[in-house]
């Protein structure tokens, strides 16, 4: 999507908040012993009561409302009878139709106390994603968003997984620029128009490099090879000339 009027702005803005509204009260609702379903379920009558839609659901048949990876699983974590348990690394993405207009969003979060390792690499994947956010400027090269992540996470002596990217958003759940790398990319030509509406979303990890399949059996859940801890945080933005207009915010 390429935001053209004040009409559309303000109708990402909205999917936007719901989007966001309905990650944060995830991960407040989270709690040892509560199964991903349960907590699914949350998410779902959240959206329901805004009157949006699962974008996972609507777009691709996504057997959950909300994506949850726990652990290994670094994303498209289907909702079952998985227990949570403290200490648990837990990503929830969220994303979201209403009124026609798609927005994404995502972040992760610790259950509890737990591996200070990790607790640190959240902290840091946060901020990997803000460096992405900080190089979005209207007629920058595409490029830029990659090559900060990628500084960042070398800085911090992190691997970024390479084959899940941040892609456009708004028409669609998965819309054009397509495959937005969230590492140095020396083939990325494209750049980033006025109202040009995507994700930054990097993964960040502690020696991960790929996403995989999980199992035979699963044609959704991702994990990470080689097998470590990693994180996704996820905003949707909007380039302008001043920079980025974040939409993915509950407040």
């Amino acid at each position: 999507m390429t935001i053209t009027t004040e009409e559309q702005l303000e109708k990402l803005k909205a999917i936007g908040r719901i989007c966001a509204i309905t990650r944060d009260a995830m991960a407040s609702a989270m709690r040892p012993g509560m199964t991903t379903l349960e907590l699914d379920e949350i998410g779902a009558k959240l959206l329901a009561e805004h009157g949006a839609l699962s974008a996972p659901m609507v777009s691709y048949d996504f057997p959950g409302t909300t994506c949850i990876s726990v652990n290994e699983e670094i994303a498209h974590g289907i909702p079952g009878p998985r227990v949570l348990h403290e200490g648990d690394l837990v990503n929830i993405d969220v994303s979201a139709v209403k009124d026609g207009v798609f927005a994404d969003c995502g972040a992760s979060f610790v259950l509890g106390e737990g591996d200070k390792r990790v607790v640190n690499l959240c902290r840091d994947g946060k901020k990997a994603m803000w460096a992405g956010i900080n190089a979005v400027k209207a007629g920058a090269p595409l490029a830029d968003v990659g090559d900060a992540i990628g500084k960042f996470a070398k800085k911090g002596g992190y691997t970024l997984i390479r084959n899940l990217a941040s892609h456009g958003v708004g028409d669609s759940l998965h819309d054009e620029p397509g495959e937005i790398a969230t590492w140095p990319d020396r083939s990325e030509r494209r750049r980033m128009t006025n109202g040009l509406v995507f994700t930054i979303e990097p993964f960040l990890s502690l020696g991960g490099k790929m996403s995989d399949h999980k199992s035979d059996d699963d044609d959704w859940t991702l994990v990470s090879r080689p097998s470590a801890p990693c994180v996704q945080y996820e905003h949707t933005v909007v380039a302008t000339p001043r920079g980025a207009v974040v939409v993915t915010l509950s407040a």
